[in-house]
């Protein structure tokens, strides 16, 4: 595959760090190390973990080269039709089972009452977050110009991942990206978008394959690396495994900066899928928690077309 590395546009600090520039946007950016010897030391701990060691941490700002963006078509106001036929879905008082939505090539069903989900308060659950994610994938190959080219995993990929004896089962996950599957590997990829749920609450972890880099976005502001060393083995593993190359990700790193923070108890799911909709369209996360209303709603509209905007 090459290596990469470079295209990080990386210089030498004066403390011995890193200084990684970002495409685009503007803000703080941590560089953490995700070397063998620490994931080695993080085998023995499979509970949550914070960043770890801050000498391996570089946090600078960063130089504001971004592109101006037409981001109109991302908050477009839903027409009068569109807003009657969410209210009428979403602000019914009885339970309803009947299938509203059923998107035949993932086999999944939406009723009434999981889409109820994307009311105010909801907490998004796997039906409703793993269609979405299909309709995004959908929305990349209808227009493969406008959009990167990236890979979406559902919400029980990770699950299964991290699971097993070493909380690390490779073999129960080989099987999900066989290229006969897909038509495309994932090393064809520029991201690769994996959910992440913990306990109650959503958080998304990123594979850039083009920088080189990992990322882990909370929208409580949380950080846990231990989910992203898992992830470097993975991509290590999955590469051997479908392109006979062997990658040492001891050189990658988990890149983090800052994005926009839920501000209530039940807006997780929302973030994260917000993440993946302006990440997947190569955009800086230009929204906040004022806009998770409007979100939600464009979201069953989107949901009741099966056509992501």
């Amino acid at each position: 595959m090459g290596h990469l590395l470079s295209r990080l546009l990386r210089e030498s600090t004066d403390e011995g760090g890193s200084r990684v520039r970002k495409r685009r946007g503007k803000g703080l950016r941590e560089v953490i190390d995700l070397s063998a010897s620490r994931v080695q030391a993080d085998k023995a701990s499979a509970s949550r973990r914070d960043i770890g060691d801050v000498s391996n941490i570089t946090l600078e700002k960063v130089p504001d080269d971004s592109l101006e963006e037409d981001l109109s078509e991302l908050f477009a106001p839903l027409t009068n039709e569109e807003e009657s036929e969410v209210n009428n879905l979403l602000n019914g008082s009885a339970h309803s089972k009947k299938i509203i939505v059923l998107h035949k090539s993932s086999n999944i069903e939406i009723t009434k009452e999981k889409l109820w989900c994307l009311r105010p308060r909801g907490w998004l659950n796997d039906e409703v977050i793993n269609l979405y994610l299909e309709l995004l994938k959908e929305r990349a190959e209808r227009e493969p110009q406008r959009f990167l080219k990236c890979h979406f995993f559902n919400t029980f990929f990770y699950k299964k991942l991290a699971c097993g004896k070493t909380d690390y089962d490779y073999q129960s996950v080989r099987r999900w990206t066989t290229p006969n599957k897909l038509g495309y590997r994932l090393a064809d990829c520029e991201k690769i978008f994996i959910p992440v749920h913990r306990d109650v609450h959503w958080c998304l972890a990123i594979i850039d394959m083009k920088e080189e880099t990992f990322h882990y976005l909370d929208s409580l502001g949380g950080k846990d690396s231990g989910v992203l060393r898992i992830l470097a083995r993975y991509i290590m593993d999955e590469l051997k495994d479908k392109n006979n190359i062997e990658i040492d990700t001891s050189s990658w790193r988990e890149v983090s900066v800052h994005i926009p923070l839920q501000h209530n108890g039940w807006d997780c799911g929302m973030f994260m899928l917000k993440f993946i909709d302006f990440y997947s369209r190569g955009l800086i996360l230009s929204f906040s928690q004022e806009h998770m209303e409007y979100f939600r709603r464009r979201t069953a509209k989107e949901i009741l077309r099966l056509r992501a905007d």
